[in-house]
C-alpha cells in the first residue's frame, strides 16, 4: 500500500543563542531545534513524522490550515 503524501506549513525562526527552532503549527507540540537549518529540517521531518503516529492512533490527522505569515514593526 503506497504512503499518502501530507503537506505541513513550518515556522522557522532562530533564538539570541543562533539556535534555529521549527514548529508545524498544524500539530500543536511538534517541535524541534537545530544549529543548522540542514539538521533543523532532518529532525522537524522526523518530529512531524512522530506526531503524526500518535495523531494516526487517534485516527485524527489534522489537516493543514495554514493562512501566511504576517510580520509587523511596531515602535515602542
Amino acid at each position: 500500500m503506497p504512503k499518502k503524501k501530507y503537506h505541513f506549513a513550518v515556522l522557522i525562526e532562530q533564538d539570541e543563542d543562533g539556535v534555529y527552532v521549527a514548529t508545524a503549527p498544524a500539530l500543536p507540540g511538534c517541535h524541534t531545534q537545530a544549529r543548522t537549518l540542514a539538521e533543523l529540517d532532518e529532525r522537524i521531518r522526523e518530529a512531524i513524522t512522530l506526531c503524526l503516529d500518535v495523531e494516526r492512533d487517534k485516527n485524527s490527522i489534522p489537516q493543514n490550515t495554514f493562512i501566511g505569515v504576517h510580520q509587523l514593526e511596531l515602535a515602542v
